[in-house]
């Protein structure tokens, strides 16, 4: 049976939330696989997209243009506090139901967009900081088809970047990173990590 968003969307937010809460202020400064953003900007881009498809799910306008500073004070506490709202907005009876207003998208895609979000950009810090990072087999299950439709679009607006090239033995997480443009095996620079794929 298909789980819903709100289902994914949780399983998702228990594997991103131990990352963000482990990261240190002293990384903030750090790159990411993510060539414009260091690990604060990332930080602010996530908190914005888990902000705005709450709005989204309950078909009201979200602004992605304008980006608040969200990495002051307790922020790692209040990312878990927002996270907690995208999962119950997205868990609401009849959400996935007809389009958004901004988007016009089908619900249900709209929210696969935020899932794939929370997951990619959850492995980007991950990356970035040395944490373990593995999201959940059914996430990855619907992930993998639902970012593979949106992939030509995501490409002309440049959400995505070309394909990364992996090898037959990729596995399925690593054939998702690199079809959004992403280098599996991304280390910081000078972490002396040899790259895994």
């Amino acid at each position: 049976m298909t789980q819903t968003i709100g289902e994914l969307l949780e399983s998702a937010a228990e594997r991103a939330l131990p990352v963000v809460r482990g990261i240190d202020d002293g990384q903030l400064g750090g790159g990411t696989p993510c060539a414009d953003y260091d690990v604060r900007a990332l930080m602010n881009h996530l908190f914005l997209v888990v902000v705005n498809f709450q709005a989204l799910a309950a078909r009201k306008d979200a602004d992605f243009d304008h980006e608040p500073e969200f990495v002051t004070g307790d922020w790692r506490a209040r990312f878990g506090d927002e996270t907690a709202r995208l999962v119950e907005a997205w868990s609401v009876p009849g959400v996935e139901e007809g389009t958004t207003r901004r988007m016009g998208l089908p619900a249900r895609t709209v929210g696969l967009m935020a899932l794939g979000d929370l997951t990619v950009h959850a492995w980007d810090l991950a990356r970035a900081t040395g944490a373990d990072f593995v999201p959940e087999e059914d996430v990855l299950d619907e992930l993998g088809p639902g970012l593979a439709a949106m992939a030509p679009q995501a490409r002309e607006t440049k959400v995505f970047g070309d394909p990364f090239p992996v090898g037959e033995g990729a596995g399925a997480f690593e054939r998702l990173l690199a079809m959004t443009g992403r280098d599996p095996g991304w280390r910081p620079p000078g972490s002396g990590a040899e790259p895994t794929s």
